[in-house]
């Protein structure tokens, strides 16, 4: 789904008009977002590439990313955003990011001005120096939002995630599911942005593997307090998580000739290894699995039971 909106933020950035790179953006109307993937005719052929329809003289698609059997009047999935002479171009290069997403990117350089970092296309992805929090240093990775700029209208990149998120309205209830981006470590869990608006907490009793900034995973809502400050769980809660688990340890027995050596005297560490789940989770799911008669509890391990 894409957001639409015509008003700026009290940190004076344009808001946010794609917030993700999945959907593409409709130019029926003539609306080219930059940062954005777009859908887009061909008008015009000429020896620099395709010319496509943004209502008005041909929004240029350089000819080595024109595909070979495009033709007039094709609609093309392209990428739009600002060439090294700051022209509006498109590709169908895939960028790492798109505008409105929080991402883990590389810096490649440094000038008097900012830092450029690498998203997957050919001109760099710019972060003022006054949106660093610290200096950043080449060949390191950091975690960046990708905003609008009202004056220049390019697509840039921050640090200062923080400002871009808010616990003041909430859209999330309890239960809800949602996405969750790794934003940092804490003394008691990990901070984590929710669906890419809101800041909550992951605490280490909820984590089974290890984490890294900027990873992105499925999670779910488990407490939103009176000040609106929220904790997370990872995975899918209850019995949903239970049942698709299940479906793992039944399809893991598959792959082992219907037997497997794990049983309640295993270790977490063991469980987690294999089966990526805890010791309670996995103790959890086998138990329902031998009342539903799908598998045997051993001594040394599980079995399935097949049916006849």
């Amino acid at each position: 789904m894409w957001l639409f909106l015509s008003t700026t933020n009290n940190q004076g950035f344009a808001p946010n008009l794609c917030l993700s790179s999945g959907p593409i953006m409709d130019n029926s109307k003539n609306t080219i977002q930059a940062g954005c993937f777009n859908e887009m005719t061909v008008m015009r052929f000429n020896q620099v590439g395709a010319f496509l329809d943004d209502g008005d003289k041909g929004l240029l698609l350089p000819k080595r990313f024109v595909p070979r059997e495009a033709k007039v009047g094709d609609k093309l999935r392209v990428f739009v955003y600002h060439d090294s002479e700051d022209r509006l171009i498109a590709t169908t290069q895939e960028p790492l990011a798109v505008l409105g997403d929080i991402a883990y990117l590389q810096v490649v350089s440094n000038t008097p001005h900012g830092s450029f970092l690498d998203w997957g296309l050919m001109k760099d992805l710019f972060v003022p120096k006054s949106k660093q929090n610290t200096l950043m240093r080449v060949g390191a990775f950091y975690l960046v939002k990708l905003y609008l700029d009202e004056q220049t209208g390019r697509i840039a990149a921050s640090e200062k995630i923080e400002q871009f998120l808010n616990n003041d309205e909430l859209t999330v209830k309890e239960k809800d599911k949602v996405s969750l981006q790794v934003y940092r470590k804490t003394q008691i869990g990990y901070s984590v942005i929710i669906n890419k608006i809101h800041l909550g907490l992951l605490h280490f009793s909820e984590i089974f593997r290890e984490l890294n900034v900027g990873d992105i995973f499925d999670g779910y809502i488990k407490t939103i307090r009176p000040d609106n400050k929220i904790d997370v769980g990872a995975g899918i809660q209850g019995y949903k998580k239970v049942e698709d688990e299940a479906t793992k340890i039944l399809r893991l027995l598959d792959e082992n000739f219907g037997y497997l050596p794990y049983h309640d005297k295993s270790t977490p560490e063991e469980i987690y290894e294999f089966f990526g789940m805890s010791k309670k989770t996995f103790k959890m799911t086998t138990g329902r699995l031998y009342k539903e008669r799908k598998i045997e509890l051993t001594k040394t391990g599980i079995k399935k039971i097949e049916k006849e």
